[in-house]
Order: C-alpha cells, then sequence, then structure tokens
C-alpha cells in the first residue's frame, strides 16, 4: 500500500477537509478534531501546529500529531497521534485514533494509516501504543490485530484497548 501517505493537511484542502468533515459527522464521528463551527481554515492549521508542538494544547487534551492520509492527491482519512495519555484516553482513545471515509474502505487504507501512524508515534516518543475501538467495530479490531495490536480487556467498557510495541 506503497500510494498512501500521511501528512499535515494544507492551506488547499480546506474544501476536501470540510467535506470530509460532514460526511464523518453523519456517522457521528469527527473528522476535523477541534474544528469549531465558523473557524477560520488559517485559524485551523495553526491550532493544529500548537497542539502538535504542545505549544497551545486545550484544556483537557494532550499534545497531538494531526495528519490527513492521501492518495493520488485524494484525502481518504485521516490520523490522530497523541504524544501522551490523560485518563479518558487511557479508557477510550487510546494513542491513535483514524478513520477512513466511505468510499475508500475496504482496500487496506486503515492498515496502512495504523502503521504509519505507529512510525509517528514513536518518533514522539511512545515506546507502546494503545489502540481502542469500539466493542461492535469488527473492522477496526482487524486492523489493530493485523498491525500487531494485543488484547488488554478493561472492565466494563464497551470499547477494546490494544497494545502495540
Amino acid at each position: 500500500m506503497g500510494e498512501l501517505r500521511l501528512r499535515p493537511p494544507r492551506m488547499a484542502d480546506e474544501f476536501a477537509f470540510r467535506a470530509a468533515h460532514e460526511v464523518m459527522a453523519a456517522e457521528n464521528f469527527v473528522f476535523g478534531l477541534g474544528l469549531a463551527p465558523g473557524m477560520s481554515w488559517a485559524d485551523y492549521l495553526g491550532s493544529l501546529t500548537g497542539q502538535r508542538t504542545g505549544m497551545a494544547v486545550p484544556d483537557g487534551l494532550v499534545a497531538a500529531t494531526f495528519l490527513v492520509a492521501e492518495v493520488k492527491g485524494e484525502i481518504v482519512g485521516r490520523a490522530s497521534i497523541r504524544h501522551e495519555l490523560n485518563d479518558f484516553l487511557w479508557r477510550e482513545g487510546g494513542h491513535v485514533g483514524y478513520c477512513v471515509l466511505p468510499p475508500y474502505r475496504g482496500r487496506g487504507h486503515a492498515t496502512e494509516i495504523l502503521r504509519q501512524s505507529l512510525v509517528v508515534a514513536r518518533a514522539a516518543g511512545v515506546d507502546r501504543v494503545l489502540v481502542t475501538c469500539a466493542e461492535d467495530n469488527v473492522a477496526s479490531r482487524r486492523v489493530i490485530e493485523t498491525c500487531g495490536g494485543v488484547f488488554d480487556p478493561l472492565p466494563a467498557s464497551s470499547y477494546r484497548r490494544y497494545w502495540i510495541g
């Protein structure tokens, strides 16, 4: 799957990114983490830089790297790589969150997004990466297990937790 690459969002991505944000909102999933209604694109990109560098991390969040997944110039998904865990991420979010837009599913993109995200997480100093998914998300479970995820049950949770590394 050498055609997929993760990269930071750019100024030229605004239209495609906002469209992806709307598509995923219809599935009750947030594509553009931190993208507030009416927020300018330049401000949004600045906020992502601040969160990545740790210089401007909103309260309750942790430093994170947000990347879009691109194939042949098209945004097909995204990844959010958290550099550390807080209580919420320990239970439900993990170090890596990712998604693939509906028209691009079933092509191995999620597996490649997670593989490349693991490299980014390790570069950010995360040796053991926690990845979670909803209990009923069989596709995500397969992706995580394919990437080496070892199941670690959390009692009374609707999320499955996996450790990689």
